[in-house]
Parts: C-alpha cells; sequence; structure tokens
C-alpha cells in the first residue's frame, strides 16, 4: 500500500465515474476506465474531450496539455483491464450485489498490494469489504457530483480498513485539490447521512400539502442562502436514488426522519425519478434537461385571487434589530411608518438605528443621499402604541414570547381602526393563539421576516384558520411592493423554513454526541459537499444555541417525534450560558470584543 498511486481504475463510466477519470486524469495519473457498455465508455471520452476543450478555451490549459490528459484516459469493457492499477474505484450502481460482484472478481485480477474503492454513499462499506479476500485494502471513497468542481471527498474507513490505504488515499485527494473527510462506516456517511434526512423531511412537507413545491424551494434558497431548493435538489440526484439513501439510513437508525416519505415511492415506482426521465417533482423539456416547463401544478396568476385592502402607512411595534430593520424595509419602499416602542427614548435610538444602516447603504452606494433623507423622513418614532390608531398594517416585532404578543395584539386591537391588518412576526409561536388575544382573529396574519430584514428577500406570509382573504393578499401584495418574495404556509411550528433546518442542525450536534465525526469535519462537509454558505455549527452559534434550543423544543412539542428531540448537548452547552457567539463561546470559541 505504499506504492505511488500513479494508475488508477475507475469501474463504472456514469455520470460520477466520468466525473472521478476526468480529475484523476487531469492530476497526471493514468486512468483505466471500465464499464461493460460500449456507448458509456464512448460517452466518457466525449465528455473528457468536451471538458479539456473548455479548459483550453478559457486558457486553463495548453493544447499540448489536453492532448496529454486525454492520452493518459484509456477505456476498456472486461475488469481484466484493472490488473496493473495500484488503486480501484468502483460507481457501480447502488446494488450490494453488483458491488460484490466487482470486489470478488477483482481479488483474482489486481495485485494483492492494490486498494479498493467504493464510490457508495448508502450502503455499508464493511459489508462490502467482507466479500473481499483482503477487507483491509477496502474503503469508501465518496466523491460529490459534479466531481471536478466539488470539493469535498469524503474518505470513508470500515472496522477492517488498514490504516496505511486510508493514508494513501487522503493523500491523493489532498493532490487532487480535494478536502478529505474522514468518516466512519455509517448510511450517508456525514454529508449525505445529513442532507438526505432534510430532503426527506421536505419531500413529506410537499406531500402532506403544506406548501407548494415553489414555496418549499424558494422558502430555503431564499431563507438559508442554499443553492437549490430540496425538491429540486432530489429531481437533480434522482428521486429513486435518494429513497435507496433513505431506506438505508432508516435500516441503521430506525428514526423516523429517515424513513422514505410515501412520495418518493409513488414517484419511483412510476418513473418520474427527476431530472433523469424528464419528470419529478418538476416536470422538464426531456429527459436530462434541467429546464422546468409548466404543468398543472404550475401556480398561474389568473387575477382570481381576492382583492387586498390598502395600505399607505404601517406601525412597527418593538425596537429591536428586528424591528427596525422591518422599519427600514418599508420606508424605503414608500410607506409612511410609525415606529413605536415602550417609551420615546427606546423608540429614537431604534430610529438611529435605521438612520446609520441608510447611512451605510449610501457609503457602499446602494442608495443615494435623497433617499436615504426621504426614507428617514417617513419614519415616525413613538413612544406608546396609540400612535398606531390610523395606520392600515401594524406589524409586531417584539420577545417570542407568547404572553407578551398576546398583551400587545390586546392593546393593538383596541387602539387600531377597524380593517387595519395586524400581523405577527413570530418564527415558531401559533399565530393563531395570538390572533384570539384580539377581538378580530379574521384580521390577523403571519408575516416572519428574516434577519437581517432589509437584506433578506423571503417572508413567509402565515395563515391562519381564521385569517381572512383580503387580508391574505394584502399581505402578499404589500411583499410585492417591498420587494420581498412571499411564500405561502399554514400555522404550524416553523412553518417552512425552521422546520427542515432545525431538525437538519439537530442531527449535525447528534453526530458530534455520537463521536462519529468533528464539528469542523462536519462544517466542511456541508459547506464543500453540499453547497451550504455556512456549516451547521458556524449558523447555530450565529443564531444562538438558546434560540435554537427554543425552536428545537417547539418543534418536538408540535410534532410530538423522538426524533425531534433537542440533542442533550445542545441542552448541556445551553444550561452552561455557552449560546454561541453573543456570550463568546458556544461550539466554537471566539474573541470577546
Amino acid at each position: 500500500m505504499d506504492t505511488p498511486l500513479s494508475t488508477i481504475a475507475v469501474v463504472g463510466l456514469g455520470t460520477m465515474g466520468t466525473g472521478i477519470a476526468e480529475v484523476l486524469a487531469r492530476a497526471g495519473h493514468e486512468v483505466i476506465g471500465i464499464d461493460t457498455s460500449d456507448a458509456a465508455a464512448r460517452r466518457a471520452v466525449a465528455a473528457l474531450e468536451s471538458a479539456t476543450a473548455r479548459a483550453v478555451r478559457r486558457d486553463r490549459i495548453t493544447e499540448e496539455e489536453r492532448s496529454d490528459v486525454l492520452a493518459r484516459f484509456r477505456t476498456f469493457a472486461d475488469l481484466q483491464a484493472a490488473a496493473e492499477a495500484e488503486l480501484v474505484i468502483e460507481v457501480v450502481p447502488e446494488s450490494y450485489e453488483i458491488k460484490q460482484q466487482v470486489f470478488r472478481e477483482l481479488d483474482a485480477i489486481v495485485s494483492p498490494t492494490a486498494i479498493l474503492a467504493t464510490g457508495t454513499n448508502a450502503l455499508s462499506v464493511t459489508r462490502l469489504a467482507a466479500e473481499s479476500l483482503h477487507p483491509e485494502r477496502v474503503l469508501g471513497l465518496h466523491f460529490f457530483n459534479p466531481a471536478p468542481a466539488m470539493k469535498l471527498v469524503e474518505v470513508v474507513s470500515s472496522v477492517l480498513t488498514a490504516p496505511p490505504a486510508v493514508e494513501a488515499v487522503t493523500a491523493l485527494a489532498r493532490s487532487l485539490g480535494k478536502q478529505p473527510v474522514a468518516v466512519g462506516d455509517r448510511p450517508g456517511f456525514v454529508a449525505d447521512g445529513l442532507l438526505f434526512g432534510y430532503l426527506n423531511q421536505a419531500a413529506a412537507m410537499y406531500e402532506a400539502g403544506y406548501a407548494s413545491r415553489e414555496d418549499i424551494d424558494a422558502a430555503m434558497k431564499l431563507g438559508c442562502g442554499l443553492p437549490m431548493g430540496p425538491l429540486a435538489l432530489l429531481d437533480l440526484i434522482g428521486i429513486d436514488t435518494a429513497r435507496t439513501v433513505l431506506e438505508a439510513m432508516y435500516a441503521e437508525s430506525r428514526d423516523r426522519l429517515h424513513a422514505p416519505a410515501p412520495v418518493l415511492r409513488q414517484l419511483s415506482e412510476a418513473g418520474l425519478t427527476g431530472r433523469k426521465s424528464g419528470r419529478g417533482f418538476y416536470t422538464y423539456e426531456g429527459p436530462g434537461s434541467r429546464t422546468v416547463v409548466p404543468d398543472a401544478l404550475t401556480p398561474r396568476d389568473d387575477g382570481a385571487a381576492a382583492a387586498g385592502r390598502t395600505v399607505r402607512s404601517v406601525g412597527v411595534a418593538g425596537s429591536g434589530t428586528m424591528a427596525s430593520g422591518i422599519a427600514e424595509v418599508f420606508a424605503k419602499a414608500g410607506y409612511d411608518v410609525v415606529l413605536a416602542a415602550r417609551g420615546q427614548e427606546k423608540a429614537d435610538i431604534a430610529k438611529g438605528r435605521i438612520a446609520k444602516s441608510l447611512e451605510r447603504s449610501v457609503t457602499k452606494g446602494r442608495l443615494t443621499a435623497e433617499a436615504r433623507d426621504a426614507a428617514l423622513a417617513r419614519i415616525t418614532a413613538a413612544g406608546s402604541l396609540d400612535a398606531f390608531a390610523d395606520v392600515d398594517l401594524a406589524v409586531e416585532a417584539v420577545a417570542e414570547d407568547l404572553a407578551v404578543k398576546q398583551q400587545l395584539f390586546g392593546t393593538m386591537d383596541k387602539v387600531c381602526r377597524p380593517g387595519a391588518v395586524l400581523a405577527t412576526t413570530t418564527s415558531s409561536l401559533p399565530v393563531v393563539a395570538i390572533a384570539r388575544a384580539t377581538s378580530r382573529p379574521e384580521d390577523v396574519i403571519g408575516m416572519h421576516f428574516f434577519n437581517p430584514a432589509p437584506a433578506m428577500k423571503l417572508v413567509e406570509v402565515v395563515r391562519t384558520v381564521l385569517t381572512a382573504d383580503d387580508v391574505h393578499a394584502t399581505v402578499r401584495e404589500v411583499c410585492g411592493k417591498v420587494r420581498k418574495h412571499p411564500v405561502d404556509c399554514g400555522d404550524r411550528a416553523g412553518f417552512i423554513v425552521n422546520a427542515l433546518l432545525f431538525p437538519y442542525l439537530n442531527n449535525a450536534i447528534k453526530m458530534v454526541e455520537e463521536h462519529y465525526t468533528t464539528i469542523d469535519d462536519i462544517d466542511a462537509a456541508m459547506k464543500l459537499g453540499g453547497g451550504y454558505p455556512m456549516g451547521p455549527f458556524e449558523l447555530l452559534d450565529v443564531v444562538g444555541l438558546d434560540v435554537s434550543l427554543a425552536i428545537e423544543k417547539v418543534l418536538h412539542s408540535e410534532f410530538r417525534d423522538p426524533g425531534l428531540a433537542p440533542a442533550p448537548l445542545l441542552e448541556h452547552l445551553v444550561a452552561a450560558g455557552c449560546l454561541g457567539r453573543k456570550t463568546g463561546r458556544g461550539f466554537r470559541e471566539y474573541a470577546r470584543r
């Protein structure tokens, strides 16, 4: 196993195998591509020719270097071609029978010192290794798609794997410009282990009719900064593939959050497997196309929606960061805004915060001085909710405490004129319980902005069973006028974003509790393998561990699923006062300012 990995065989020349072959050939390795399908081999060669031609056009490699790369890639139809390889990477279909047959045949072909790697992301590496005459040389080498672009490689050891084999492929991954993450053998490993639970919950949310596919995907892209929404990502991965991974995860964890949503089985068995078939959660121009085309489920703007109420002035209750951010959003959009706090001094401080924010926008060239002055002039700071007497829309942005919000809505009910819309920005409390604190629950709706409100485009519009149609229409119209993207959802804990985000964060904590891997490796895996802007532990420390725990408790209380119970480690850190960046210590330590 000390032999340099100069010649590498890739068995299976589908999309992933072809991508891995390209990475290896461009890094200077002799690559033996093996596939029983001549058509697959031809496609792999054509793909490498096309990729290297693009690289030449972009001046990333010379024509001579391109010729060298192409010469290093040879294709064969028989496993016997792997005889000279020091490393064999199999990326054949996700089936124990197929993969085990490959390993049994390779035992009789390759050198006893050659390393055998499986590209599985769902099957047990230990079980595959057990079929080999030399299980100590078998490990997992999980690239991410597309392999040339994605930086993460998970190096998976079984209890049988020899350390030198792990060291050799880890060094190889680094030489390819990848970031290797060492993990143990369990279905999904790190990135997929966290990702597929989240995707499964999104599918279940859609299947339950809680929100449309478009709103679920928009919510997670705009609310979390993800490159793709979960349902579009399932279509890209392949719904049948996702179901296979989830089945393997559930078989080991018995966590109901990993039990594949029935809609995944229905779509898979109907052949609606996503982009590759031309239809999955969405409909595409054709098999393999990425272009979504309208279908029977596509929202249509037919003008049949209820007309909204007229909104010229807006009241914002609160003096914190969220309240001042929301007031700034409305003022910049041309609305007259009353910013009311508990006392004139707090209201003036909140308006001062807005002035500083507007000034930063001017400095960065995002706003003119005239627009800044006009927006600030539209804001009236008030020390009492009595100033809401004439507003058309009142938005509450105070502490996330049901009793506090109910008391405030009781006051707004008395102060605000008949016909005014009353909105709460709660992220976790039942909107209907807040609405019932008024004599007009039909006028109450959830309007969940995301922090920082001036920058974040998403607003979750939360209807209760009592919310009037024209109130819902009003808020959606207002969202458009303030240049936010509204998504509709019902009145249940977490709405869309938090209901999908926080179980994923909780599962990341459980991985650390179980000593499966480190917080640094998990953060790296999700950023490099999943395209997340922040790793789960970075995000938890930013959000605040106390806030995260409170949301986890609300979700667990609402859905009563054992898998949603807050991880004990999170509870222990909160009890110790380690709340994240705001206290200088959470999952990591931070320099105090």
